[in-house]
């Protein structure tokens, strides 16, 4: 069983910058490829960004991209979402995931799903 914790989540000026945190289980990493998701209220959960995987690099969805950043620290078995010029349009809960299939194509993709930490920009 993988089990995924969030944290960093809050409120923030839109412009600033958030960096999230998902602790994962002893070994996460070595078998899982770990993504980030977020949901908006009254909309469906969406796809944000994957980290680097068996020698692939990082991805993210149009909307975030070059703007959010995943890093990981296999010391600590931690992901991390670093995100930065935040706009009022990312507010929504975000949700680390472990992924059943590379790269996902859709949600069903995800066999582990943290919490989510919600993150609320403000204009």
């Amino acid at each position: 069983q993988v089990q995924l914790v969030e944290s960093g989540g809050g409120l923030v000026q839109a412009g600033g910058s958030l960096r999230l945190s998902c602790a994962t289980s002893s070994g996460t990493f070595s078998s899982w490829a770990m993504a980030w998701y977020r949901q908006a209220p009254g909309k469906e959960r969406e796809f944000v960004g994957v980290g680097s995987w068996t020698g692939s690099n990082a991805y993210y969805s149009d909307s975030v991209k070059g703007r959010f950043t995943i890093s990981s620290d296999n010391t600590k078995s931690t992901v991390y979402l670093h995100m930065n010029s935040l706009k009022p349009e990312d507010t929504a809960v975000y949700y680390c995931a472990a992924l059943s299939r590379y790269p996902p194509t859709t949600v069903r993709d995800v066999a582990y799903w943290g919490q989510g930490t919600q993150v609320t920009v403000s204009s």
